[in-house]
């Protein structure tokens, strides 16, 4: 649900300033509903309360928020993007210059990510879930890491002997525990801290 805030003020003008500074969001961005209104004695002192709540569609915003971002790098691009829910929205990209935007690792592509989140999260007060993929890359990454996770499993299960797997950033993370949740015979867990933590597939104790 978008975020909403109630304002009382003397003017229009004054309850869109003081709603943005409120929802931390621009003054055109935001829509005013009367709620009440009270009025003053021979005309002094009458105020009016105002419901504010962002003008805006979530999926909408981002297309137009990603299209700002892609446009000012001068790259050419083709987005598509849907939403499950209202607070889960998944947009690809397929552009002129992938590799640039994915970066090593995809780590252009988690900052990219991250910005777009943060911008419509400003928008709602509840929890959104933004998936962005450039280039099928995140597709591709998650196949690549289900073979791993399935493989490291099957060996350490055979063994009985832990493997740390190289260092990853959470998404990545994400996708070797989920895919290993419901294995009988190991289990996973992270250890360290920021760009060095990485995650352990471990047998189960017997």
């Amino acid at each position: 649900m978008l975020k909403q805030v109630e304002i009382e003020a003397k003017t229009q003008q004054e309850a869109l300033k003081k709603a943005s500074e409120l929802l931390k969001i621009a003054e055109d961005k935001i829509e005013l509903e009367i709620v009440k209104e009270k009025k003053g004695f021979l005309g002094v002192g009458a105020t009016t309360t105002f419901k504010a709540t962002p003008k805006i569609d979530l999926t909408t915003e981002g297309k137009i928020y990603l299209e700002g971002i892609v446009s000012a790098l001068g790259i050419d691009c083709k987005m598509e993007f849907r939403s499950h829910n209202p607070n889960e929205i998944y947009y690809r990209l397929q552009t002129s210059e992938n590799a640039l935007l994915i970066g090593k690792d995809g780590r252009t592509l988690l900052a990219l990510q991250t910005l777009l989140r943060n911008h419509l999260a400003s928008f709602s007060k509840d929890p959104i879930l933004v998936t962005l993929d450039i280039g099928n890359y995140h597709e591709n990454r998650k196949k690549q890491l289900e073979i791993l996770a399935t493989k490291t499993a099957k060996d350490v299960a055979r063994t009985r002997i832990a493997v740390k797997l190289d260092p990853m950033n959470a998404f990545d993370r994400r996708i070797i525990h989920a895919k290993l949740a419901e294995w009988r015979d190991v289990e996973t867990e992270s250890e360290g801290e920021g760009d060095e933590r990485a995650i352990i597939i471990k047998p189960k104790r017997k």
